[in-house]
């Protein structure tokens, strides 16, 4: 199990450098447009992932800040917002090698951002939505770009399965 997540870590990190990379083509302009995407831009998505990236990790592992709300715009500058989602990338992957089996099949508790329930569930499950979700979302960057007339890239774990960086997964 321990693999699999160190997999879907990297791939994480792998995925969102890609998507930045076309973002960062975007002028200011299209950057906030509304097209349609369910965090109707290419700014409200990303700010998304990153917030539910924060959240979720202030629960796994007690650290950092959780923005109260899903739909905070945590940097309105595509620079920051990807200087923050390369840390935060970097700091899943070494949590993720900080875990062990015994961690991965522990339970944990945390406290819901819609409506303040406790929950207590077992962590591999939770990190399989953590790592879904956002892959969930990048499809909607991917859909944003698709939308302005812009190259997106292609994102399908078994392209970074054949990086040299992702065969160590394969």
């Amino acid at each position: 199990m321990k693999q699999h997540f160190a997999m879907m870590a990297a791939y994480n990190k792998w995925a969102n450098a890609l998507i930045y990379d076309a973002a960062a083509e975007l002028n200011d302009e299209e950057f906030l447009r509304e097209t349609g995407a369910f965090f109707h831009s290419m700014h409200g998505t990303l700010n998304h992932v990153l917030v539910a990236d924060r959240i979720w990790l202030k629960r796994f592992t007690g650290e950092g800040h959780a923005p109260a709300r899903l739909d905070a715009a945590l940097f309105a500058e595509f620079d920051k917002l990807r200087a923050a989602r390369e840390a935060d990338d970097d700091r899943i992957v070494a949590w993720i090698d900080s875990l062990d089996e015994q961690a991965l099949a522990g339970r944990f508790t945390y406290m819901t951002v819609t409506d303040m329930r406790t929950v207590s569930q077992r962590l591999a499950p939770a990190l399989a939505h953590f790592f879904n979700h956002q892959t969930h979302h990048r499809g909607h960057a991917h859909m944003v770009l698709t939308v302005l007339g812009k190259a997106a890239p292609s994102l399908d774990l078994i392209y970074f399965q054949r990086t040299e960086e992702g065969r160590q997964f394969a």
